[in-house]
């Protein structure tokens, strides 16, 4: 029961510091990613712990990894996904919309900016969540054979 609770906390905590990340880059999910290494690295840090098994270790680093993108990508679909029925609409000034111009039009770079901000941002925090943890446990492997 004890776990339970340390783990909805955990859960409770990641969920404000991601809203809060997605606030402070105004709906860019940039610090968001640099968070997945923190996510990863206390998730690494608690299995080391437990003294897992190898495979069932690394299906927990990736449901962490997989949570953790998992949430973003749906508060990206909240913030974001309304921006996609401009996509309809042919007079929408997309230009002015306020986004980069990355391909040079208007439409390609809103759909680009749309791409990665709702599917690429996400992945890259699960790939940062599996590199933290990697890191981790790399890093504790290490410490472990010096003191043997």
């Amino acid at each position: 029961m004890i776990g339970i609770v340390r783990r909805g906390w955990g859960l409770i905590v990641f969920v404000l510091l991601d809203v809060i990340c997605v606030g402070l880059g105004m709906g860019v999910p940039l610090l968001c990613i640099g968070l997945g290494f923190l996510v990863g690295w206390r998730v690494a840090r608690k299995l080391d712990v437990a003294g897992l098994a190898a495979p069932q270790m690394l299906r927990r680093l990736l449901l962490a990894g997989a949570v953790t993108s998992a949430f973003t990508l749906v508060v990206m679909l909240v913030i974001w996904g309304p921006c996609v029925l401009m996509l309809r609409e042919p007079d929408s000034a997309l230009a002015n919309f306020g986004m980069p111009m990355l391909l040079f039009e208007p439409r390609p770079s809103f759909i680009a900016w749309l791409a990665l901000m709702v599917v690429i941002s996400p992945f890259l925090q699960f790939l940062m969540t599996l590199l933290g943890s990697c890191v981790t446990l790399a890093w504790r492997s290490n410490e472990t054979h010096a003191h043997a």
